[in-house]
C-alpha cells in the first residue's frame, strides 16, 4: 500500500476502506498533510471522530500510531523523555570506586538510560508513523509552545546527548475539543479541520458501514432518534461511535424498531449520566410512546 494519499478523492477512498467516511473537507486535509508536511488541527465538540480520523489515517496509510493523550499538567518528561534514575544510579553503585565522576558521567548519560516518551519515539522510529495528540486543549500555553518547537523543525534538543533529529517525517493530527482557546502560533503552523456532528443521512450512512445486517427503516429510525437525543441539554450527547455501538446492539436483539420499550431498554448505551436518562425518557420516550416521530424512508 502506498504511504501518502495522491488525491482527495485516493484519501476517502482509502479511508472509507478502513471504516472512516471522511467528507471532502476531511479528505483534503489529510491529503494536504502529507504532501505539505504540515500537522492537521482537528478541533470539534467530543464525540465526532477527531482521534478516529488519526486511527484512520493510521490504518489507510500503513503507518504504526503513536499516541500522546494530554491532560491537564502533562510535563515535557511525560511527552518527550526522561532520564532512567534507578537505572543510572545503579550503574554508578556498581562502578569501581576508583572510576572518576567524568566517565560516569559520559556512561549514563548515553541512550541506554534514555526513556523515550511518544514525542521523542516519533521522531526516532526508523518507519514513518502517524502521531496522535489527543486533546492538546487539555495542556497549558507552556506546553504549546514547547511542542510548537517540536513540529517546528522534528528535532529534540536533549542537552546531555546534542540534537535528536527526525529519521522520517511523521503525519501530525492534534485533536481539541474546544475547550479553550489554542495559540494563534500553533494554530498557524496546523492545517485546521473542524468537525461537528453529521446530518442524519451522513449518519446513515455510517452506521450502514459498521452494522450493514440492520434493517434500514430501523436504522434511520435509530439516527433519527439519535438526533433529537442530542438536541437536548445533556452533560453528554452520544457519540458517533455510539450510535454504532447502538446500531449492534439492536442488530443482536433483534430489534424491529426503535420504540418506546426499546429505547427504555438500550438507552444506557448511548446516554451515561444518571439525569441524562430521565430527561432522554422524558422528551424522547415519550415522543416514541406518542408515535410522533416520523418514519420516513431513506431516500
Amino acid at each position: 500500500m502506498s504511504d501518502e494519499f495522491t488525491s482527495i478523492d485516493d484519501a476517502r477512498e482509502r479511508l472509507g476502506k478502513v471504516g472512516y467516511l471522511a467528507d471532502e473537507p476531511a479528505a483534503l486535509v489529510t491529503y494536504l498533510a502529507g504532501m505539505l508536511g504540515k500537522p492537521v488541527l482537528v478541533e470539534g465538540p467530543a464525540g465526532v471522530g477527531k482521534t478516529e480520523l488519526a486511527k484512520a489515517v493510521s490504518r489507510a496509510t500503513g503507518r504504526n500510531l503513536i499516541r500522546l493523550q494530554c491532560y491537564e499538567g502533562l510535563d515535557e518528561a511525560k511527552a518527550l523523555y526522561e532520564w532512567n534514575y534507578r537505572k543510572q544510579l545503579l550503574r554508578i553503585q556498581t562502578e569501581a570506586a576508583d572510576t572518576g565522576w567524568k566517565e560516569v558521567k559520559d556512561d549514563i548519560f548515553g541512550e541506554d538510560f534514555l526513556l523515550a516518551r511518544p514525542l521523542l519515539n516519533a521522531i526516532t522510529t526508523e518507519d514513518p508513523v502517524v502521531l496522535l495528540i489527543d486533546e492538546i486543549d487539555k495542556t497549558d500555553q507552556e506546553f504549546e509552545a514547547m511542542l510548537l518547537e517540536v513540529l517546528s523543525d522534528f528535532q529534540i534538543s536533549i542537552p546531555e546527548l546534542g540534537v535528536v533529529e527526525a529519521r522520517t517525517h511523521p503525519l501530525v493530527l492534534l485533536t481539541s475539543n474546544n475547550s479553550r482557546e489554542l495559540t494563534e502560533a500553533l494554530k498557524r503552523r496546523c492545517l485546521y479541520l473542524w468537525l461537528d456532528y453529521p446530518d442524519v443521512e451522513r449518519e446513515l450512512e455510517i452506521v450502514r458501514l459498521h452494522a450493514p445486517e440492520l434493517d434500514q427503516k430501523v436504522a434511520r429510525k435509530l439516527v433519527e432518534v439519535i438526533h433529537m437525543v442530542r438536541a437536548l441539554d445533556l452533560k453528554k450527547p452520544p457519540s458517533i461511535a455510539e450510535s454504532i455501538d447502538w446500531a449492534r446492539a439492536l442488530l443482536l436483539l433483534g430489534a424491529e424498531d426503535v420504540d418506546q420499550a426499546v429505547l427504555q431498554k438500550t438507552m444506557s448505551i448511548i446516554v451515561k449520566h444518571r439525569t441524562d436518562l430521565d430527561l432522554v425518557a422524558e422528551r424522547v420516550g415519550v415522543k416514541l410512546g406518542d408515535g410522533l416521530l416520523g418514519t420516513r424512508q431513506a431516500g
